[in-house]
């Protein structure tokens, strides 16, 4: 009689242990992807540089449209972006602007573009206002689709 009792006590052990160890793996998966997602909010960040970079951001050429990409070096889905965004730049150029800022080493640029999760895209016309925004990853034609959707002439001399 005392063997079904000892098997299921180490039955009931074990399933709790199992148990706990999904659990904390779960949350470490979820902290992991948060990590990308989510912009640091804590003054941990380094703040060397960010003085003046929102103001340089949006006077950047004011002719032309202009398309902000905040995010992080850290983060893998804004390293994703980091080849697109260097394309575009280099293609475009006269086109429209493009410019990246690390939102963790610049955590003042998250707050003066209001931007809650990372990796942010933000379309701005001409004359400096914002017209579209999108999070997460864009791909390059899906960016070259938008700006021709807001009227921008996107055709190479």
């Amino acid at each position: 009689m005392r063997s079904p009792w000892k098997i299921a006590i180490v039955l009931a052990i074990a399933g709790a242990a199992a148990g706990t160890l999904a659990l904390k793996a779960h949350d470490s998966g979820k902290k992991a992807a948060s990590m990308c997602e989510t912009v640091a909010t804590s003054g941990q960040a380094s703040k060397a540089g960010q003085t003046g970079l929102v103001s340089e951001a949006r006077e950047t050429n004011k002719a032309l449209p202009r398309l902000v990409d905040l995010g992080s070096d850290k983060c893998s889905i804004c390293k994703m972006m980091a080849p697109i965004i260097e394309e575009l730049k280099e293609e475009y150029t006269g086109k429209f602007e493009v410019q990246f800022i690390d939102v963790w080493k610049n955590p003042d640029a998250a707050k003066e573009y209001r931007i809650q999760m990372i990796p942010t895209q933000i379309f701005y016309d001409p004359s400096g206002q914002e017209f579209f925004r999108h999070t997460g990853f864009i791909g390059k034609e899906d960016i070259l689709a938008k700006w021709r959707e807001l009227g921008i002439n996107l055709a190479v001399e």
